[in-house]
This record gives C-alpha cells, structure tokens and sequence, in this order.
C-alpha cells in the first residue's frame, strides 16, 4: 500500500516537519536565487521591481522568466529526494510507489492520454471562438519555448506530485492513521498553493474549485493507483500542452506560445467542467485499464499498523 511505504524507513512525524523546512528552504529560497538576481540587475541598470507574474515575465523575457521561475522547481525537487534520503532513509522508488519499481508504462500512458484530449479540447475551443485567439507563434521564441518547457515543466510538475501526494500523503497518512485526512489536506494545500496565481485575481475566487478539484483529482489518482505514477503523467501533460499551445496575459504561464488567448476571462461553466465531468470520465478510463476495486477502503480505509505492515512485508527494512 501506497501511505505505508513511508513505513520502509524512518517515519516519526517530527521527521516530516524538518523535512518540509528543507524542501522549503530548497525550493523557495535557494530555488529562487537565480530570479532574484536577474530581476536584481535589471532594477541595479533602471528598471522598477515588478511584484507580478506578468510584470517579471515582461521585464525579464517570456523564456527567460520561465527558465528561472521553473528552475526554482527542479531545486525543490533535489530537496526532496535529499530529505528522503538522508532525514527518512527512504528510496525514491517507495516515494513514488508500492510497485516494485516505478512503472513508466503508467506515467506514459497517462501522459499521452491526457496530452492528446488537452490538444483536441484546445484545437476546438479554437475552432469554436477563433475571435478569442491570436496566432502568436514565433519560431525561434518558440523553439527556446519547446526546450526550457519538455525539459523543466516535468520537473516542476514532478516536484508538486512527490511533495503532496507523495511525502506530505504519506507523513500525514502515518499520523492521520487513514487516507482521507491526507487526501482532503494535500487537496486543500494543492488549492492554495495556486491562490496568489493570477488567474484567482483575475477571475475570483471561484477558480478555487477547479483547483482543489484538481487536487481532490491527483490524490484520488494516487490512492486507487497505489502510487504516483498517474498523476505525474497526467500533470505534465497538462503544463506542457497549456505552455506550448496557450498563453494569455492574466496566467501563471507566460510563454511564447503558439496561440494567445485575447478573451475577456470570466469565470463560467468551463472552469467547473473538468471537475464535474472530464474528471470522473478519466477516473472510469483509468479504473477499467487497472481494475481498480474496493474504492470506499482505498479513499478513506485505515493505515495499517507500522509492526503489522513490518511483519507482513520482511523486505522493509525499517530502520
């Protein structure tokens, strides 16, 4: 079971809040280096200090700000496998799954399942409104665009996945002694952690339920799946494609995408559509490749005993 690997190592919860120091301190503050300095230079040569995400984004370049703003990410994810490693002597493979090993098969399927229903949504939705779009494709912006994203939006998509649904699910999971604190909280912490994005300002706090619901949609993923492997394929396909496809002035992403979205953002029935049906609909895809059962004991069962699981499982090795 997924919560009870965090058992195959040093599990006191003490542990965790230590942890969560580190990877903050990693990904937020190290992390964030690069971008302070850059920002930094332009405010030494003249520049006003921009305290948004689009006003960095144009002082700084569109790939530039990304490259940096991203690279904080992939520092947050060293910081967990470090505090893995060392604070909880815990292998990435029992962090992301209770597979044997991590099954890239999942993580590829997932991926492109959920890629190729983004492009098709996307494409139509252009179809539909083309007054609400502009081809903004620029080919050399583009394919610094392509790069920076394939290779840093994994990880930075990677680093929420092992942080939430894999070291904070498991810690709270072990002290909640069940699995439907960890998914509600993670939900919720998923949800706030986008609140100073953008589009909350611009659209409201409505935005919210798309994503909590998302969050509410990773852990659900995570717990039937008994590993992470799902949701990090369906997460970077969902940043990569809204990346290299869609940009628009009020998101998180500002990129040099191929199209730009000129609407008038309003908050409407588009936003709560993922979470009410394209959601469940890929719960049902994934429950019949998988043969995913017994979702009631999955979602919000007890956690196992630690001398219980130990017992039952002679190769972990606990320390």
């Amino acid at each position: 079971m997924f919560i009870e690997q965090g058992y195959k190592g040093f599990s006191e919860f003490w542990r965790y809040i230590i942890g969560v120091i580190i990877i903050f301190i990693g990904w937020q503050l190290i992390g964030m280096i690069p971008l302070l300095i850059a920002l930094l230079y332009k405010v030494i040569d003249g520049a006003k200090m921009p305290l948004d995400i689009p006003g960095m984004s144009k002082l700084l370049g569109a790939n530039l700000f990304l490259l940096l703003m991203l690279v904080s990410f992939a520092f947050g994810l060293v910081a967990i496998f470090i505090t893995s490693k060392t604070i909880h002597k815990q292998g990435i493979v029992e962090l992301t799954t209770s597979r044997n090993k991590i099954d890239w098969g999942r993580i590829t399927f997932s991926f492109l399942l959920w890629a190729i229903l983004s492009i098709i949504l996307i494409g139509l939705d252009i179809f539909l409104t083309p007054e609400g779009y502009v081809f903004n494709f620029d080919l050399e912006a583009f394919l610094v665009l392509a790069v920076i994203a394939i290779l840093l939006i994994p990880l930075q998509t990677s680093f929420e996945e092992y942080f939430l649904r894999g070291y904070l699910m498991q810690g709270i999971g072990l002290l909640a002694k069940n699995r439907w604190v960890p998914l509600v909280i993670t939900s919720l912490i998923f949800g706030l952690l986008h609140f100073a994005n953008p589009e909350v300002g611009k659209l409201g706090y409505g935005i919210m339920v798309f994503y909590i619901g998302t969050g509410f949609f990773l852990g659900i993923l995570t717990l039937m799946d008994e590993g992470l492997e799902l949701a990090l394929g369906f997460h970077a396909a969902n940043n990569l494609t809204t990346a290299l496809l869609v940009t628009a002035d009020w998101t998180a992403f500002q990129t040099n995408s191929i199209y730009k979205d000129v609407s008038e953002p309003e908050l409407g029935w588009d936003v709560f559509i993922p979470v009410l049906v394209i959601y469940p609909i890929l719960l049902w895809v994934f429950s019949k490749k998988y043969g995913w059962t017994n979702w009631k004991e999955r979602l919000t069962g007890k956690i196992m005993d630690k001398e219980i699981y130990l017992a039952q499982n002679t190769d972990a090795s606990n320390i």
